[in-house]
């Protein structure tokens, strides 16, 4: 099962991505997590991935490309993975079937989260994050026993500069702009499937489940 998941801020692909990942028991690879650790590894393509984050600039397409083919060549991704939050653009997309050829291996399916705006930016602006631990929250749907601490280390929960709604939609724009061409590139090959992630946790997992059956991925 090799996925790669498309969708808003908000859609649900993060929350998705670790519940799949437990139960078909393949990882879960987001961009920030391989780049976070190609830095703390010091490897060279994380090294020059640092020097744009520094500066914080968006760090360039091949960067992200050369990281993200280092991380599918490991050992644990033999049995399929599943890619949360790339490719973001169209290069980064072609960059990653020569990375996967590479190797003889391709994506098995793509799966697109069609999302409300609204939706979006009401579990967006409702997150809180822990500064210790880095756990996620939401005011209202995954809220902490006790409000502004984290259940788990007792850290201080607070709001991401981000995930205030006017950055929020103005994230909002700019994906559906970054992510057209995107979509486009993988109906042509036939790997694309759209899902509502306007559903709750459990209802678009029973969805994703019926998916995968339909396509014999499980």
């Amino acid at each position: 099962m090799r996925l790669v998941l498309l969708g808003p801020p908000g859609a649900g692909k993060g929350t998705q991505s670790v519940i799949l990942a437990k139960q078909y028991k393949v990882p879960h690879i987001s961009t920030g997590d391989i780049l976070r650790e190609s830095v703390k590894n010091g490897a060279s393509l994380g090294l020059k991935a640092k020097s744009y984050m520094d500066k914080g600039e968006l760090v360039p397409d091949d960067v992200v490309i050369g990281i993200a083919a280092e991380r599918l060549k490991m050992a644990d991704c033999k049995g399929g993975f599943i890619l949360d939050g790339f490719p973001r653009t169209l290069k980064q997309a072609e960059g990653l079937d020569e990375a996967l050829k590479g190797i003889g291996s391709g994506i098995d399916l793509v799966l697109y989260f069609e999302t409300g705006e609204q939706v979006a930016i009401t579990r967006l602006t409702g997150r809180r994050v822990c500064r210790k631990c880095g756990f996620n929250y939401h005011i209202k749907n995954i809220p902490p026993k006790k409000e502004g601490i984290c259940d788990k280390c007792g850290g201080e929960l607070f709001q991401r500069p981000d995930d205030t709604e006017t950055t929020v939609r103005n994230r909002l724009v700019v994906y559906e702009q970054q992510t057209k061409p995107l979509i486009a590139y993988y109906e042509k090959k036939g790997v694309l499937k759209k899902v509502s992630g306007d559903l709750d946790v459990q209802e678009l997992n029973d969805v994703l489940s019926k998916v995968f059956s339909e396509a014999q991925l499980v």
